[in-house]
């Protein structure tokens, strides 16, 4: 069983070549066990309810099974209008999807993840979903923080040679014999790129301590970013939120290095007093604050706990390399050269958002396994120390850290927003919960859901009419073959093929 693969969709196409007989399954890496278990599922007497229940759940990869029942009860009157089972359901279990935002782990929950993440960061710089318009009107400006070297590594330079100079003060080899130079021009990717150019020079420990309390130098970083605007503004740090007030949404994203570095849309409002989203007084500029963060930047520090007793106490900072740029509200462009613009960032947050912690961690070179066996020797040593010492370990400020060796060290959330910077995706999940809510007892009623009249979807006090009340119990997780996540997963990726094919035709009617 060799599927063949899915038609190019051709621009001039009027329908979507996804679909039809002659449009292949999508099915790469397809193994003979695999190959079984597909063949399986699609001549099976029940592949219609198999169908329905992965239509169901947006045909994620790995859904949970439950078991159970629930009543609808009218709030008012207290009369049952509605039951329901999970026998009633085409497979006999409810299906619910996993939710994970990691696109590695399941495409279609993560594109969901990434759509919200967009929606939220956008209403930040455009209004729309609770937000005011006028908020464009605040400076905006998108910043980018590193980490630090420890260590040489190949990457990529504009197209040029990797490292065709010696860092000054250093020999053209290192102590170990190996080069400090390299004059290749590396391409997306090539294996090398992110690998030391020497792995016993590369200062591992470093790394991940740096990584470790790399959510600990943001917060410090956020600290310090108010002081810098309080000199600037004249205020002192006290008076600064009766004047403006910082919002952000940031997210965080892994070099090839294994090392994070933050994405951030920063936005200057109005003080606090007045609930968010006010216009920010005069002199309160997007070159303001990109000097702010520049400065904060340059300033925040803070000092490590040592992981073992001969370890020293790191000060950590972050890299030199920072970009900020100032964000252009008024229009849009696709020119590099240009301002970016308020859509093309919130779609680089999103991405971000979802990509970040599954296509580098997941990954196998030499330069990851040594990382994750450092922070396995790290952790058994830590253990170790404690036993010997009679103290708990969870005093030890390392104690946790091989939970986190699948990580790479890192510990902090991939996305996270100041509280005043928009909607959360919190009420963005409830609005659609109350939508397909919705939409389930019109078709019930055979009647038709204006979605014009759903603005009230988004309140956070909305009062509901109806109360469910239910019994649930665990049934498991996942489909019941590799088979079926894999023709799931198949369904997902022709499900953005579509709807990339549909904007496509929505720019471009006549292509």
């Amino acid at each position: 069983m060799n599927p063949p693969a899915a038609a190019p969709m051709a621009q001039g196409s009027a329908t979507f070549p996804g679909f039809g007989e002659d449009a292949g399954l999508g099915l790469p890496n397809l193994t003979p066990q695999l190959e079984r278990e597909i063949t399986a599922r699609l001549t099976s007497r029940d592949f219609s309810a198999w169908a329905t229940s992965a239509a169901r759940v947006g045909h994620c990869a790995k859904p949970i099974r439950l078991r159970g029942h629930s009543q609808t009860v009218d709030v008012a009157t207290g009369e049952v209008v509605g039951s329901y089972s999970s026998d009633d359901e085409p497979l006999g279990v409810l299906h619910v999807r996993c939710g994970n935002r990691r696109a590695s782990e399941c495409p279609s929950c993560s594109r969901t993840y990434a759509a919200d993440t967009f929606h939220l960061i956008r209403a930040g710089v455009t209004g729309g979903k609770g937000v005011p318009e006028h908020v464009t009107d605040n400076p905006l400006v998108f910043a980018t923080v590193t980490a630090p070297s420890f260590g040489l590594v190949h990457g990529k330079r504009d197209g040029r040679k990797c490292r065709p100079f010696t860092p000054k003060g250093m020999p053209g080899v290192c102590e170990h014999g190996r080069p400090t130079v390299c004059h290749a021009t590396h391409a997306d990717g090539d294996d090398l790129l992110g690998q030391p150019l020497c792995r016993d020079c590369y200062d591992y420990l470093g790394h991940i301590v740096w990584q470790w309390w790399a959510p600990e130098l943001w917060r410090r970083f956020t600290i310090a970013l108010r002081r810098a605007l309080a000199r600037a503004l004249g205020l002192s740090d006290s008076r600064l939120g009766d004047l403006v007030t910082v919002q952000y949404a940031k997210v965080a994203e892994y070099q090839l290095r294994g090392l994070i570095h933050f994405h951030a849309l920063m936005r200057l409002d109005g003080p606090k007093t007045s609930g968010g989203f006010a216009a920010a007084p005069a002199g309160a500029t997007a070159t303001l604050l990109a000097a702010a963060v520049e400065e904060a930047v340059a300033a925040v520090s803070f000092d490590a706990p040592p992981q073992f007793e001969e370890d020293p106490v790191r000060t950590l900072r972050f890299g030199t390399q920072i970009d900020v740029r100032p964000i252009k509200t008024t229009s849009r462009t696709d020119d590099p050269d240009r301002e970016l613009t308020s859509g093309q960032v919130a779609g680089y947050l999103a991405k971000y958002a979802t990509k970040s912690a599954g296509d580098l961690v997941n990954g196998d070179n030499p330069h990851l396994r040594r990382l994750r066996a450092t922070i396995a020797e790290v952790s058994d040593r830590v253990a170790a120390d404690v036993r010997a010492d009679g103290t708990p370990l969870r005093d030890h400020p390392y104690a946790l850290l091989a939970k986190w060796n699948r990580m790479l060290g890192f510990r902090g959330h991939f996305s996270t927003k100041s509280r005043r910077y928009s909607i959360t995706l919190g009420r963005l999940r409830r609005a659609r919960t109350r939508f397909q809510r919705r939409l389930a007892d019109a078709n019930r009623h055979s009647q038709t859901l204006d979605v014009r009249e759903l603005d009230d979807l988004l309140a956070d006090d909305l009062e509901e009419t109806t109360l469910v009340i239910g019994q649930w119990s665990y049934a498991g997780s996942g489909w019941d073959t590799e088979g079926d996540a894999e023709l799931a997963k198949a369904a997902a990726a022709r499900a953005r093929e579509y709807a990339a094919w549909r904007a496509e035709k929505k720019r471009h009617p006549n292509r």
